[in-house]
């Protein structure tokens, strides 16, 4: 017994962790430390479940460590980049992951293996598509033909502020939320969410109804809402439409529309019963809450750390210095060799409009990234923060600048700052652009379009080979030759492709467009 867990423990997973420890390369098997004794198995795979399927788990209980085997890398990547500025807690206690040195877990021959694979096998009969779960009524455990994909939310013992960044990081867990709409009804507070998809808002509702966001406080009571869709006119406190960031944020309330009005009799206006403390920061520290615990089902969520970013809708992830609502970035650990401001432009502009780049004179692994506003920057911020790049693995934190300076003239620069606020290349220049709801984190597979008819399969497998990737799949979208998947040997090659080839010219004006895709081929 012993021997098969030195054998799934060895390499450098099992030595004493150390800040400077350069992190293993990016794999699907993760490693958790400081796990509770108490913690159960259900508890440990309900931290990867919000992120993609679970295949594999081993408890290593005497060592208080676990190893968790994603379905993909991608999940894996997700999930650590999400727990990176978020610490997750099991029981009260923080745990550590980190990416394993193992490419997947063996546990065929182990004993004591009854009880995780128990566990595994309950959460993929609810992930399996219906999501009946075990003792659940058939009628709540489907989801309904018709069902809405907006939540009506009522939050109950309100002693802190809820914020719509708070009810955003919650609900995310369980898909795209494309809207939110806040506001006070009868003394109490409420918020209208709409996901992509109802399939989301069903496994957030199964999970989260009753819950507490913080300990014994800030109750959610959520139910299917009668609207299908909501209509958000601002971008502000109090609602948000995340597909449009071009949205005004209006004089602080929003008004309803009137179908909309009229479906939950409120008023015209929308107001929050904490119009004046979205700056308040409760005393409590906020990113160690374990309000939100794992429920006795299998399979729901894990315990929910909130940031104080979210909290206060205005302070920086903790542990960062920045300055709050900052749409500049301080990236660090890049390789000064290969690294150019053209390169950073093209990969944060996939997440928001670059507007200036500035590489450090005198430090080249670091680089200012100005993004063309505060809620572009935090979603750059978390869907690159932990991704290597050129071997090296990325930093994104909030910057204490809130511009990046052009050099004065006859300073010299090396080229090392540019301007990019006039590039064509800007995604979201065009108001309710299609970009906006195609924002997905790193993959390895790539999304290509504006692909010319004369160009075949070989010619583009050929073009990517050349930028030194390895192609896995290819395939043409059916009903539009325009556009194709193309799959790659691992994210960092894709990160890389995308730098290199993104509005590469095909020939007959036609510039390759190049962004991740959340499909695999």
């Amino acid at each position: 017994l012993k021997k098969s867990y030195i054998f799934l423990a060895n390499g450098n997973d099992n030595k004493k962790f150390k800040g400077d420890r350069p992190p293993c390369s990016p794999s699907r098997v993760l490693h958790l430390r400081k796990i509770p004794s108490d913690a159960t198995e259900a508890e440990v795979i309900s931290l990867g479940l919000p992120f993609g399927k679970v295949t594999n788990l081993l408890m290593l209980k005497g060592k208080s460590q676990a190893f968790l085997e994603m379905a993909s890398e991608e999940a894996a990547v997700t999930m650590v980049n999400y727990y990176t500025p978020v610490t997750p807690h099991l029981r009260s206690q923080p745990v550590f992951i980190q990416y394993s040195n193992h490419r997947e877990l063996k546990t065929d021959n182990l004993p004591n293996q009854a009880r995780a694979q128990a566990a595994l096998q309950a959460v993929s009969a609810v992930q399996s598509g219906s999501l009946a779960l075990p003792g659940a009524p058939t009628n709540e455990g489907t989801v309904l033909p018709g069902q809405s994909p907006v939540l009506r939310i009522i939050i109950e013992n309100l002693f802190y502020p809820v914020t719509l960044e708070v009810l955003h990081q919650i609900f995310s867990k369980f898909g795209t939320v494309l809207k939110i709409i806040t506001f006070t009804k009868n003394n109490q507070f409420q918020a209208l969410l709409q996901y992509a998809d109802p399939v989301n808002a069903h496994y957030a509702k199964m999970a989260l109804d009753g819950q507490n966001i913080y300990n014994a406080c800030c109750t959610l009571r959520i139910d299917f809402s009668k609207l299908t869709s909501l209509n958000v006119k601002y971008n502000n406190d109090k609602s948000r439409d995340f597909t449009r960031l071009d949205l005004p944020t209006g004089d602080g309330q929003p008004s309803l529309e009137p179908p909309m009005a009229a479906a939950f009799g409120a008023p015209g206006i929308i107001s929050s019963p904490y119009a004046g403390a979205a700056g308040f920061a409760p005393a409590i520290g906020f990113h160690q809450a374990t309000g939100i615990s794992v429920p006795a089902v299998p399979g729901a969520l894990g315990p929910l750390t909130i940031t104080s970013s979210a909290v206060t809708g205005r302070m920086a992830i903790p542990g960062t210095s920045g300055v709050p609502g900052n749409s500049v970035l301080l990236v660090t650990n890049l390789n000064p060799d290969l690294i150019t401001p053209h390169g950073l432009f093209i990969l944060f502009g996939v997440y928001g409009d670059v507007h200036r780049v500035k590489i450090m004179f005198n430090k080249k692994e670091n680089a200012l990234v100005q993004m063309a506003d505060a809620s572009q920057a935090q979603l750059a911020m978390n869907h690159l923060s932990g991704q290597r790049l050129y071997g090296k693995v990325l930093r994104a934190t909030l910057s204490k600048h809130q511009a990046v300076q052009l050099p004065r003239e006859g300073q010299e620069d090396q080229g090392l700052t540019k301007d990019f606020s006039n590039s064509p290349l800007h995604r979201f220049k065009k108001p309710g652009s299609k970009n906006f709801q195609n924002i997905f984190p790193p993959s390895a597979t790539l999304h290509l379009s504006n692909i010319p008819p004369s160009v075949t399969v070989d010619d583009l497998k050929n073009l990517f080979t050349e930028a030194g990737c390895s192609v896995k799949a290819f395939k043409f979208f059916q009903k539009d030759r325009k556009m194709a998947l193309i799959q790659l040997g691992s994210v960092e090659e894709a990160i890389q492709a995308l730098i290199e080839l993104h509005n590469h010219d095909l020939g007959e004006n036609h510039h390759l467009r190049v962004s991740f895709s959340k499909s695999t081929i």
